[in-house]
């Protein structure tokens, strides 16, 4: 049985994540430049503490979670650009599905009550952006960098998991930070204006601070104690989150179909952590 403090630790992880799409979408910059200013923040934030781990086969595996890592951000953030932030939204938290039909690689394999929850909180999730979906060209587009984004996601997690049963947090998430900026940086330089607008510092500068440095930290600590589709699960609380973000502090209405969706999505991660109960 999982203590509860180490669940409020996921749940606040989560919280802090879910702020990463109202600040993101506050910034104008191209996607891969707000990407790798964050990842690029976030390694230099943890590389004096980090880089100390001597287990070759940890490194040999954090740097391509670093590279799904970068490769998630660059979809995502993309797709927020041309789709709604529902639709972006809620394909990018498909995650623990793709998470789910995988784990069993890790001998982890997530039980009924898992695709249960799944279930429930993805029909939650639809609900909170119900209204704010689109139908277009460029939103099919925008929706299919979202969809890749989750598939990239799920493949962080899966390694995350791997990598965090045996190597401290603060070497993996230096390296894996640290790797994922690299792998942006090259296509930043390549693809887009490398320099974001002076308006644009402070946003990207509390992107790096909150759902990276504190929100992904979490998730990466969290890794090291539950089962990797347990943590996939929990990250459908984002859009929760993100919407009472929204409302609070930006005003943005919400509907009552939004606070059922809410109170679903909730009630899908309960029944799905029903599974991760006596998992390692």
């Amino acid at each position: 049985m999982r203590k509860g403090w180490e669940w409020l630790a996921l749940f606040l992880g989560v919280g802090a994540v879910s702020w990463g799409g109202p600040l993101i979408r506050l910034t104008s910059a191209p996607a891969l430049t707000v990407a790798a200013w964050r990842m690029l923040l976030s390694a230099a934030f943890f590389l004096p503490f980090g880089l100390r781990s001597r287990r070759g086969k940890d490194i040999r595996l954090a740097i391509p979670a670093g590279a799904f890592l970068a490769a998630h951000f660059a979809f995502w953030i993309q797709s927020l650009r041309l789709t709604s932030v529902a639709s972006s939204v809620v394909l990018v938290n498909t995650n623990p599905l793709f998470v789910g039909l995988f784990s069993w690689l890790l001998g982890e394999a997530p039980g009924r009550p898992f695709w249960s929850g799944v279930a429930i909180s993805l029909a939650g999730t639809a609900l909170i952006g119900l209204g704010d979906f689109s139908l277009s060209a460029k939103a099919l587009w925008g929706d299919a960098l979202a969809v890749l984004g989750a598939m990239a996601a799920s493949g962080y997690l899966l390694l995350g998991r791997k990598v965090r049963k045996t190597m401290p947090l603060i070497p993996y998430v230096s390296l894996t930070y640290l790797a994922a900026a690299l792998f942006l940086w090259p296509l930043t330089l390549a693809l887009a204006a490398p320099f974001p607008s002076r308006q644009d510092w402070p946003w990207i500068g509390l992107i790096a601070l909150v759902p990276q440095i504190l929100g992904h930290t979490a998730v990466n600590w969290a890794l090291g104690r539950f089962p990797a589709f347990a943590v996939a699960v929990s990250i459908l609380g984002e859009p929760v989150g993100a919407a009472l973000w929204a409302f609070l502090l930006f005003g943005e209405g919400l509907r009552p179909v939004q606070g059922v969706g809410m109170a679903l999505v909730l009630l899908g991660i309960l029944c799905s952590l029903r599974s991760a109960q006596l998992r390692s």
